[in-house]
């Protein structure tokens, strides 16, 4: 099951307002460590549907919410909570890792 995309006109629907966590994943095209990550996140995602909602958002395509959540360097995680970000997560790192960053979200 591969990541939802989102974009500044979904992202109030998919993200802010969602039921429970929602992780967006602000990446873009040329970036070499965001498509090593995509598709461990695509298996937390497969893993854990039930707790977690993962999205994909092209800062690229979506300045505005780059700027909005201080992306400066991709790939970059947030995990939003209740419409506020909970916790934040920078770089490419392997699946242990990010389940160990998702924990709280994941148990």
């Amino acid at each position: 099951m591969a990541a939802q995309v989102t974009t500044s006109a979904t992202f109030e629907e998919d993200v802010l307002k969602a039921d429970g966590p929602v992780l967006v994943d602000f990446w873009a095209e040329w970036c070499g460590p965001c498509r090593m990550v995509a598709p461990v996140l695509d298996q937390i995602q497969a893993e854990n549907a039930d707790k977690i909602k993962i999205v994909k958002l092209n800062v690229d395509e979506n300045p505005d919410l780059a700027m909005k959540y201080q992306i400066t360097s991709i790939p970059a995680m947030k995990v939003f909570s209740g419409g506020e970000v909970a916790t934040t997560i920078i770089g490419a790192k392997p699946k242990q890792a990010l389940e160990q960053d998702l924990a709280e979200f994941l148990a």
